[in-house]
């Protein structure tokens, strides 16, 4: 009966409430029954309370009532408390007036309170053990690393108000970089610009979700399993060795790979002397400059290795094009090696694992931006996928000793397109550069462990793919075969990039009249302007009345300071009209006080004007008496100490020229 009245209870408190306040208000209910000791003297029940408030609830058992005086009182005006008349023998609660039961009524409800009370306490109990059991398990799968979702709950935990999710962990965020499309520079926050190269609207937001099953898969870890299959397991353990026992009958000769025929010569001198076996080299360069044309070319050329016995295959792979294309420009290039395979994949493991039973020479990957491992955060060429295929490659390279060529994009600037950290890993960073309206190519290396730095490799592209180009020192000068001889505005500078000696033109036009002051192609302003100065102050050319153009023929650009003196006498060839002969290359840097400093390598770069044969060279005084006048065949130095006199000399050698350019002539005319 008291269930009954309990329940018909709940119903007049929350009859007009939602389900879930109906609930809430059950749970409040039973919660601050128990925690009364008076059994059932004390309840509650909706009353009209013409002191406080409309409806009021009591739960007061000192206050006695009769039914007649609550009459009463109800017609009573507003806080007219004093008609309420009290009486020392009624109690009442929501079942009624309990002085009018019989002793029976009150054993019964005693009865049904200690059963609900009985039942309470069973209640809680399962309560407390299954919470127990739930927290127990969320403990444990939160050390393992994940968190499951429980099964609903259908028992008395769910009449209490617990949820339907018990251990819920709230999902781990994974971080987010923001990638730069042009220079592959990430940040952590997006910043509009990009803050490495300065470029907008190149962010991209990339997400790197945290794993929360398997262990996360590593480039380490998979070149460690190939490997594995690969070479037996080493028996002991790897202990340090001294220096002298890791070169002790090591030949730095037979150790290299040689690449022959003039073309692998040049690749040759720029790696420092062939292909280290375990290597991993890198090769940038801008889209069709020549990347796939250069490594299909090496690669047939280390399948014709004729130095110890016959050579292995090479693997050239290819992520970007079909075995078909790779075999038309085979076929263009003339290329017909029987051990040099192809295979088109983009799958790391997938590769390594179909070249196994090759047991190639070398491996050539076409290209690093276009592969992927399966289990690493992001799509092909993502910061994350570069380095760990990076990774593996590097790890598989030194334990098998098989040299891996890359190929890598670059950005808009010119550098490798991936994080920094690729030109790192790597043990050797080659960049192929060319002009889009020039045939030749130049391959510099940037990053090398086994060589210098310092070398250059010139080629030119055909039709054949890329032919050694003979005489490097000459591909930047102009046509010489002109009407005339000479020509006014014309020097030659002598320049070096890495190893290789250079000879280009430099162009000056000083003309009176004209809007624009000044026009600098292929020089530092503030390099020209600095010698302007110079021949004004030191010089007397009264230059600031005249419009300088500069210009450097073929479209490079002057760096370094050897090119000041054949700047200068330029400048001065145009202003005073008087031609240079084109016999005649300047070297030297100039100071501001006109005066002329010697520049680094003198003898290679004279050595380099003799052999193209040149009739005379202008160098500074304090280099002519280092170098002498032996070895440079028919050529003459001319040491000079500041700018008077190289505009003394230059003047004179150029009347020279013209009086024995007009001497046959006139020989004509007396003649006639």
């Amino acid at each position: 009966m008291e269930e009954e009245g309990d329940d018909a209870e709940f119903s007049e408190l929350g009859g007009r409430s939602s389900s879930a306040s109906k609930v809430a208000i059950r749970c409040a209910y039973f919660a601050v029954k128990r925690c009364f000791s008076v059994p059932s003297l004390i309840s509650f029940r909706t009353l009209q309370n013409l002191q406080f408030s409309r409806h009021s609830h009591s739960a007061s058992s000192h206050q006695e009532y009769t039914p007649e005086e609550v009459q009463t009182n109800s017609s009573s005006p507003i806080g007219d408390s004093t008609s309420i008349s009290r009486k020392s023998g009624a109690t009442w609660s929501i079942y009624g007036n309990l002085s009018e039961w019989s002793p029976e009524q009150r054993d019964s409800n005693k009865s049904n309170e200690k059963r609900l009370e009985q039942n309470d306490g069973e209640e809680r109990k399962a309560t407390q053990l299954y919470c127990d059991d739930k927290v127990e398990d969320f403990l444990e799968e939160r050390a393992n690393g994940r968190v499951k979702e429980a099964k609903p709950v259908h028992d008395t935990a769910q009449a209490v108000g617990l949820r339907n999710r018990i251990g819920t962990k709230k999902k781990a965020k994974g971080k987010t970089h923001w990638v730069c499309s042009n220079c592959g520079n990430a940040e952590g926050q997006w910043w509009g610009i990009c803050r490495s190269c300065n470029t907008a609207g190149t962010m991209t937001e990339f997400h790197e979700e945290k794993s929360t099953g398997a262990s996360k898969v590593t480039g380490f870890a998979v070149s460690e399993n190939v490997v594995g299959s690969w070479l037996p397991q080493q028996a002991g353990e790897v202990r340090p060795l001294r220096l002298r026992d890791v070169n002790r009958g090591f030949n730095q000769q037979d150790w290299r790979i040689p690449l022959y025929g003039p073309f692998g010569n040049e690749v040759s001198r720029v790696l420092g002397g062939g292909l280290v076996p375990g290597s991993l080299i890198l090769v940038g360069g801008d889209p069709g400059v020549g990347k796939s044309t250069l490594l299909l070319q090496i690669a047939a050329i280390i399948t014709e290795r004729r130095d110890r016995g016959e050579a292995g295959p090479v693997v050239y792979v290819s992520g970007e094009e079909s075995l078909e294309q790779i075999g038309n420009r085979a076929d263009r290039l003339g290329i017909e090696s029987e051990k040099l395979f192809l295979y088109s994949s983009t799958d790391i493991e997938d590769i390594l694992e179909k070249i196994q039973h090759l047991s190639p020479q070398a491996i050539v990957l076409d290209s690093i931006q276009t592969v992927h491992l399966n289990g690493v955060i992001g799509s092909a060429g993502g910061v994350t996928q570069v380095k760990e295929c990076t990774a593996a490659l590097l790890r598989f390279a030194k334990k098998t000793n098989i040299p891996i060529i890359l190929i890598g994009h670059v950005t808009k600037s010119g550098e490798i397109a991936g994080p920094r950290l690729l030109e790192h890993i790597v043990d050797v960073v080659l960049y192929m550069e060319g002009e889009k309206c020039s045939s030749y190519r130049l391959l510099r290396p940037v990053k090398n462990r086994f060589g210098s730095t310092d070398e250059l490799g010139v080629f030119e592209m055909s039709q054949s793919g890329l032919q050694v180009v003979s005489n490097a020192s000459e591909i930047f000068l102009s046509e010489q075969h002109l009407d005339s001889e000479v020509l006014a505005g014309l020097a030659v500078a002598v320049i070096m990039d890495g190893s290789r000696t250079f000879l280009i033109e430099v162009q000056a036009l000083c003309i009176s009249g004209s809007t624009v002051m000044r026009h600098v192609n292929g020089i530092q302003a503030s390099r020209a302007d600095m010698i302007i100065s110079v021949l004004m102050k030191q010089a007397g050319l009264r230059l600031q009345e005249n419009a300088v153009f500069l210009n450097v023929v073929s479209g490079l650009t002057l760096t370094e300071t050897a090119g000041d003196l054949a700047v200068a006498a330029a400048i001065c060839s145009s202003f005073m009209e008087f031609p240079i002969p084109n016999d005649i290359a300047f070297i030297g840097e100039i100071g501001l006080g006109g005066e002329l400093r010697a520049v680094p390598r003198m003898e290679k770069r004279v050595h380099t004007v003799a052999k193209l044969g040149y009739r005379m060279c202008i160098v500074p005084a304090a280099a002519k008496k280092i170098l002498g006048n032996e070895g440079f065949e028919k050529m003459e130095i001319i040491g000079c100490r500041n700018i008077k006199e190289i505009l003394s000399i230059t003047i004179v050698v150029a009347q020279s020229l013209v009086r024995e350019t007009c001497q046959p002539e006139n020989t004509e005319d007396e003649e006639r």
